[in-house]
């Protein structure tokens, strides 16, 4: 969907690291121009296609964390305008970078951007690089232009999400820890991880990956198998999974596709924490309870031929019954009167 910029504003953060916090503010909002919507796009896109964010909500302590007020005096009480929205957010952004010795300075994007459905504010601090250009004269010459391809710090407000109460409308790129908690801390974001909602993400995640990708039925059995042995393992020591890492294991010849999939907006995956093993059984068993069986069984055991399911009748059928079971079914039904 296209994203109609509805306001944008360009500030500056001035910080090198270990060194004091200054800000440079811009007298005006952007006029949106081609060029300023080719910027805004691009940086939106590039946003949602990253993986490896936090997802949360707006922390409850107003004073130590005021973004949720300064969103509402904008967004629901119109008390404030776009532009001092942004001020009051850049003074809030050089108070928290000072706190962090490792923060960096840089352009500060805000904008008000929706997309036809939703409201989003957008937050990001992007550099300048020296690259090189020709002139229309066929001459060589150095060419400054912000360094897209290196975003690090960035976050997201789904206005539309807060504003109907959803569990968790804020988002920020995770990054190197120091700077994406000082970052998380500006944005008020609570990012508290329940473990094991995360995992149930996670294999729904890789379930999606493999159905799209149309995997033969090996293949995806190996890559669920896969998974499960380096996650279990991961939660068994409790060790926080890096989804950039799985996707490097899992999908080696083309890693990115399968982070494309794990960072789907809808999925809201978090990044870095650490699995439920309870929820990876999923990868490699189904199960399923009636009133009056329950079970449990592996996928392979469909590709073995020990379990057929018989789609036109809903019928599971086991073969290779152990013999104890053999012999207590035979004696049950011997038992029952003709």
């Amino acid at each position: 969907m296209p994203n109609n910029i509805v306001n944008l504003v360009v500030h500056k953060l001035i910080k090198d690291p270990h060194g004091v916090a200054t800000i440079e503010l811009a007298e005006t909002p952007i006029n949106v121009t081609p060029s300023a919507q080719r910027l805004i796009d691009h940086l939106h896109k590039l946003y949602a296609e990253r993986p490896g964010k936090g997802y949360g909500k707006f922390e409850d302590d107003e004073n130590n964390f005021p973004m949720s007020r300064f969103v509402r005096e904008h967004f629901i009480d119109h008390a404030t305008d776009f532009y001092a929205l942004s001020q009051v957010m850049m003074q809030h952004l050089q108070f928290r970078a000072g706190q962090e010795q490792l923060a960096t300075g840089g352009y500060v994007l805000i904008s008000h951007v929706n997309n036809g459905v939703t409201d989003f504010l957008l937050v990001a601090i992007v550099t300048e690089v020296v690259g090189t250009a020709i002139t229309e004269g066929l001459e060589i010459v150095d060419s400054v232009h912000l360094d897209m391809s290196n975003l690090r710090v960035a976050g997201r407000v789904n206005i539309s999400a807060w504003q109907s109460d959803a569990e968790r409308y804020v988002s920020f790129l995770k990054g190197r820890g120091e700077v994406a908690n000082y970052f998380k801390q500006f944005l008020g974001c609570n990012d508290v991880l329940v473990a094991l909602h995360e995992t149930q993400k996670l294999v729904r995640g890789l379930e999606s990956f493999a159905t799209d990708h149309h995997l033969e039925p090996a293949a995806r059995d190996q890559l669920f198998e896969n998974a499960y042995n380096y996650l279990e393992e991961l939660g068994r020591n409790s060790n926080p999974v890096s989804l950039d890492a799985l996707a490097n294991l899992l999908w080696p010849d083309s890693p990115d596709d399968l982070r494309t999939a794990l960072a789907f907006e809808e999925l809201q995956l978090s990044d870095g924490f650490v699995p439920d093993r309870r929820a990876l059984k999923a990868l490699v068993k189904f199960k399923g309870t009636s009133t009056h069986w329950k079970l449990e069984f592996e996928r392979r055991g469909l590709r073995n031929g020990d379990i057929r399911y018989d789609q036109n009748n809903n019928q599971l059928i086991l073969s290779n019954i152990p013999e104890t079971l053999r012999m207590e079914l035979l004696e049950e039904l011997n038992d029952e009167p003709d």
